[in-house]
């Protein structure tokens, strides 16, 4: 048993360094990350990224080709590229639909005032994407999120974003329809 006195003297546990995005981002310009390394900024930590098996990257493209096609200038596709949502948090989701620029986000990343709709497509990294991203998507006052679970073969919907999580979840089966939010003909 340990004395209340040895338990007194524990140092503290270290504290963990927090990146920035303009860190991490300038770890990409030196040469510290690479371009094509799977990497992304989740509360100020690296976290590698799954690899993309075939089944991911069919219904990423299949998804994609969808929205694209019905966007008629209405929103911007923009597939697995980063979402600024704070000083400390830039994820990757496997889509989002923004509003329209005409510089396609070149001057700055899309933040939450941006983005009408996140997707996340998962397979392995389901419980992580419930547990972690979701709910950072929610903080960030995202209005709408997909998840698409590869394992149930289902879509589970978060809606109506609070600083607790998303107030409204349903599960969609593969035989219902859903629509966005934003745009209602998207079904």
């Amino acid at each position: 048993m340990t004395s209340p006195l040895a338990a007194q003297r524990q140092p503290p546990a270290p504290a963990k360094h927090r990146l920035t995005a303009t860190e991490f981002r300038r770890m990409a310009q030196v040469g510290i990350l690479r371009e094509d390394d799977r990497i992304e900024l989740i509360e100020g930590e690296l976290i590698d990224m799954a690899p993309i098996d075939s089944n991911h990257a069919s219904v990423v493209a299949r998804l994609n080709a969808w929205l694209a096609a019905a966007a008629g200038g209405r929103f911007i596709v923009f597939p697995q590229n980063p979402i600024s949502l704070s000083a400390h948090s830039e994820p990757q989701p496997d889509l989002a639909l923004l509003t329209s620029r005409d510089d396609y986000y070149r001057a700055a990343l899309p933040t939450p005032e941006d983005v009408f709709l996140l997707v996340e497509v998962a397979d392995t990294t389901l419980d992580y994407d419930k547990t972690t991203k979701v709910p950072l998507y929610a903080r960030s006052g995202i209005p709408e999120v997909w998840l698409v679970n590869l394992r149930k073969q289902v879509v589970e919907v978060f809606r109506e974003p609070t600083a607790q999580g998303y107030a409204r979840v349903t599960r969609i089966e593969r035989d219902q329809r859903i629509a966005s939010l934003a745009f209602p003909d998207l079904v």
